[in-house]
């Protein structure tokens, strides 16, 4: 990747790349791999990590000593943005959808315990409220950096580049094609980066985002958003490409009742990637993209012949406050 980004090193690198063998097996299915982002080691893990290396890069070279950042209130995002700000000595806060509810859990009690300010937001739990606390801040003579929500801009998707070569060299070394490569598809950036770094390396595998949200990003429909993304993100990198509707695969047949409405699909998938393989998946993106992936196979949109990475993008420590809408 050609760029001269700030960048800091927050988690481990490069994550395992393992086969599926029992959950293929159980499928009668198509070669499985997964690349496992759950384990990059900030706060639990995740995908958001590669993310704030450059974003935090990119913060403490504009001189902030505080970040902003906003989400659900099981937010992934908002948990490594806190474990990151901690180790690197900035003030966090968090502006998280919903109200405080009387016993923290999953990623909420880890938020509290990194020592992050949380603000409490209704329904906004996309940062809507963010430019009045900012202007705070401002008048308490704090330099605040204003993350978007889920690490999506330019710097997020340009780590996913990154990772999309960290992969190819995993690939190579285990000698293996992909055709598709499926995903949570949630604020954009993972995607975007995903389809550039792809078109980069240019092997023709699928781009396969799940999406998990019937929402917007900053009232842009969320395909545009994403394609618009990738189209900004070539540009920061040098890299000669573009991309129309027409390079985009996202699937939204999952979406379901909505974000974090936890159904049958998202528990068979949970406890079919537990009982055949150890692995946690996570109730709100990748159990729901492991369920399409896994309705994906059944149909045969995905065939025996293929060879399918998932990307597993982590968000584990939300199982313990679903426990209520998990079938165990």
């Amino acid at each position: 990747m050609n760029h001269n980004l700030a960048k800091v090193s927050l988690g481990f690198f490069p994550t395992p790349l393992i086969e599926l063998k029992r959950l293929s097996a159980k499928l009668n299915g198509p070669k499985i791999f997964m690349k496992r982002d759950d384990n990059t080691g900030l706060a639990l893990g995740g995908n958001k990590t590669r993310k704030l290396e450059y974003i935090m890069g990119d913060a403490l070279a504009k001189g902030a000593d505080t970040v902003i950042t906003a989400g659900a209130i099981q937010s992934n995002h908002c948990r490594q943005t806190a474990g990151a700000a901690a180790s690197l000595g900035l003030e966090c806060h968090l502006v998280l959808g919903g109200a405080e509810p009387e016993q923290p859990q999953g990623n909420l009690l880890l938020d509290k315990i990194y020592g992050c300010h949380i603000h409490w937001a209704g329904e906004n739990r996309k940062g809507e409220d963010i430019p009045e606390l900012v202007e705070r801040l401002k008048t308490q003579g704090k330099t605040p950096y204003v993350i978007p929500y889920g690490g999506s801009n330019e710097l997020g998707a340009a780590a996913f580049v990154a990772a999309y070569e960290e992969l190819e060299s995993q690939r190579q070394s285990l000698n293996v094609n992909f055709t598709h490569i499926v995903f949570a598809s949630s604020s954009g950036a993972t995607h975007a980066g995903l389809m550039l770094g792809n078109k980069i390396v240019d092997n023709g595998c699928q781009i396969v985002g799940i999406n998990i949200d019937k929402g917007e990003m900053d009232k842009v429909p969320f395909d545009q958003h994403i394609i618009t993304l990738a189209n900004n993100t070539a540009q920061l990198i040098n890299a000669d490409f573009s991309f129309t509707a027409d390079d985009l695969i996202l699937n939204s047949d999952y979406v379901g009742e909505g974000y974090g409405v936890i159904g049958e699909l998202e528990n068979e998938a949970i406890a079919m990637t537990a009982q055949n393989e150890g692995i946690l998946l996570d109730p709100v993106y990748t159990g729901r993209a492991m369920g399409g992936l896994i309705d994906m196979i059944r149909s045969g949109d995905i065939k025996q012949t293929d060879s399918v990475l998932f990307w597993h993008t982590g968000g584990a420590p939300a199982l313990f406050a679903y426990a209520d809408d998990l079938t165990v």
